[in-house]
């Protein structure tokens, strides 16, 4: 596993980290985990040498962060990082241009599901907080940086992040110009290349740390998907997969294949894309079975793509809007 800095933070994290949304369950989640299977993963990709793991109050409603809380219990020593979010009080993903601070993140409303999130995973200080939506007009309000600078001052959390709404990568530059946010999530894969307009650059210039998620669109860049392709009721894709979209989807996916190299397969080409922009510090594919671990974890061999594939895989740049089905 190689590691890299993330940011003004200056951690070193394995540059393929743990996303585990796929492992919490629940309403709004992906069906298919079982617990067992998911400690297994979690312990071989620690042994693997990944120390950056990614979740959130609303995987299973703190369910995923208790199984990192396991985790931790059996492997703390190893300094493993633990990276969670704060979820929006009128849970509105994404958030909206006329969300209000006040409605979204009320300061008793931040302080209970850090709290709620510090018990789950059995820590005192959460390494990096993120607030889970985010609307840039709320960049100038005290309110917001009284709530980062009080948790940073009491040492609840070590860090303090933004995990930018689906497909607008612009809508954070304001934060990052406060210089109180350490570390940007934000999507990034073959398909989502917008951060590399403006995002990553400022990023750069304030040594804000970069989490690329969503590497594999949802799946799409697993090359999997077909347009009979199902979900069981409750399942969040069944729900972002809608038939356009899924059609939309599947067409992309086959207009790649031939750009796969032999010998390779489509989610290791979409993790070496994500892995080749120096801004990118970690990538945070999910991962529910050890064989995904395995993958995975993998791609971390320094091994870089040419740049004449890179320039074909410039050509598979799909820039969307967010809708109603894109949460």
């Amino acid at each position: 596993m190689r590691y890299r800095r993330l940011g003004r933070t200056g951690w070193q994290v394995s540059e393929v980290g743990y996303g585990m949304w796929g492992v919490g369950g629940g309403p709004g989640g992906w069906t298919g985990e079982d617990d067992r299977t998911s400690a297994a993963s979690l312990r071989l990709a620690v042994e693997s040498g990944c120390n950056f793991f990614d979740t959130a109050w609303i995987y299973g409603r703190g369910h995923s962060e208790r199984l990192l809380g396991g985790l931790l219990r059996e492997h703390g020593a190893r300094g493993l990082y633990v990276s969670t979010k704060i979820p929006p009080k009128d849970r509105a993903w994404p958030s909206r241009r006329d969300s209000r601070l006040e409605d979204v993140f009320p300061d008793d409303h931040v302080r209970c599901y850090l709290d709620k999130s510090r018990e789950n995973v059995g820590v005192d200080r959460i390494d990096l907080l993120h607030y889970h939506v985010w609307e840039d007009s709320w960049a100038a309000d005290r309110r917001w940086q009284d709530q980062v600078r009080a948790m940073k001052s009491e040492g609840l959390v070590g860090a303090v992040g933004i995990s930018v709404n689906r497909w607008e990568p612009w809508n954070v530059l304001a934060a990052i110009a406060t210089g109180l946010v350490d570390v940007v999530q934000v999507i990034y894969n073959i398909f989502d290349q917008a951060p590399e307009d403006r995002l990553f650059d400022v990023c750069a210039a304030h040594d804000v740390g970069v989490i690329a998620r969503v590497p594999f669109d949802e799946g799409t860049l697993t090359g999997t998907l077909t347009e009979d392709t199902r979900w069981p009721e409750g399942d969040w894709r069944s729900s972002y997969f809608v038939p356009d979209n899924l059609a939309a989807s599947v067409e992309r996916a086959e207009r790649l294949r031939p750009v796969v190299p032999e010998g390779m397969t489509m989610p290791e080409l979409a993790l070496r894309f994500v892995l080749q922009h120096p801004a990118v510090a970690t990538v945070i594919p999910g991962m529910r079975r050890p064989e995904h671990v395995r993958a995975n974890l993998g791609v971390s061999d320094g091994v870089r793509l040419s740049e004449r594939l890179m320039s074909r895989l410039r050509e598979h740049r799909w820039d969307r809007q967010p809708t109603e089905w894109s949460q």
